[in-house]
């Protein structure tokens, strides 16, 4: 398996998280709760977004990173 592969399933799990915390955020009634899933859901989205520049980076320098970066 590439580094590519390997950051394209990290990225997917990190969606899913974020998707996730979004749920929970939205569904709980505890106002406590809600911040604490909101604030993860945020950072998810830091991580998801670092996470696609590092592949689009890999992606365009495929030759360079396939099996190692």
């Amino acid at each position: 398996m590439t580094v590519q592969q390997d950051m394209q399933k990290a990225t997917a799990a990190a969606k899913s998280a974020l998707g996730t915390y979004d749920n929970f955020a939205l569904s709980t009634q505890d106002q406590s709760a809600k911040q604490m899933f909101q604030e993860m859901s945020s950072d998810m989205q830091r991580h998801v977004a670092q996470l696609n520049s590092r592949l689009n980076y890999l992606e365009s320098n495929n030759g360079l990173n396939s099996t190692q970066g």
